[in-house]
């Protein structure tokens, strides 16, 4: 069976060859500052995917923290859904309950140094406006320290796990692991020529 755009377009290894149409339940995840919320807003306006946001259920507006059993529990019922894009990571247990629910995986594992830029540059963007996908009111500057610290912390611990897991399981689901922004572009503009194909 000929491969597919995406396919061919990026250095993934899919588990089957079924056009991007058939996606149903597609989780974005990655390292703080990649990119994944433009690409899960994007992906989501061209699939017509549904999109949710882990921020967005795991804090209020203003940034504060919902109880977590209360995530937990709405995180559940996410999931279990027919369709979704999901974007964030919330906490290890929830975030690899995620990855066995959904068919498709897109890690975004850009260098260390590509991370710390972007997160830099979205704290100056944040300084006119809160960032998209980000809970209203959410406080930039400290959720923004934040991100440089989980930065150190995520590629020391989280990385490797996140490469193992996708290497592990791309036997039985679609995975798209990125690693630059020339391969985020030409992976949305394979998913856009398929869409566009299917119809």
């Amino acid at each position: 069976m000929p491969r597919t755009a995406i396919e061919t377009s990026t250095r993934a290894t899919i588990a089957s060859d079924a056009a991007v149409t058939s996606l149903q339940r597609v989780a974005i995840f990655g390292n703080a500052g990649g990119g994944k919320s433009t690409l899960a807003r994007q992906l989501a306006a061209v699939t017509g995917l549904p999109l949710h946001v882990v921020d967005k259920i795991q804090f209020t507006a203003g940034g504060g923290a919902v109880p977590h059993q209360e995530y937990l529990r709405a995180h559940a019922r996410l999931i279990e859904a027919r369709e979704w894009i999901i974007d964030g990571f919330g906490d290890v247990p929830s975030a690899w309950a995620r990855f066995e629910a959904a068919d498709t995986l897109i890690h975004i594992d850009l260098p260390l140094a590509t991370h710390f830029f972007w997160v830099t540059k979205r704290l100056i963007q944040g300084g006119f406006a809160t960032p998209p996908g980000w809970p209203a009111g959410s406080p930039v500057v400290s959720s923004t320290l934040n991100s440089y610290r989980v930065l150190w912390r995520c590629h020391a611990h989280l990385t490797p796990r996140y490469r193992a897991y996708v290497a592990q399981v791309r036997d039985r689901k679609r995975v798209h692991h990125l690693r630059s922004a020339r391969e985020i572009r030409r992976f949305l503009e394979a998913v856009q020529h398929e869409v566009r194909s299917a119809r």
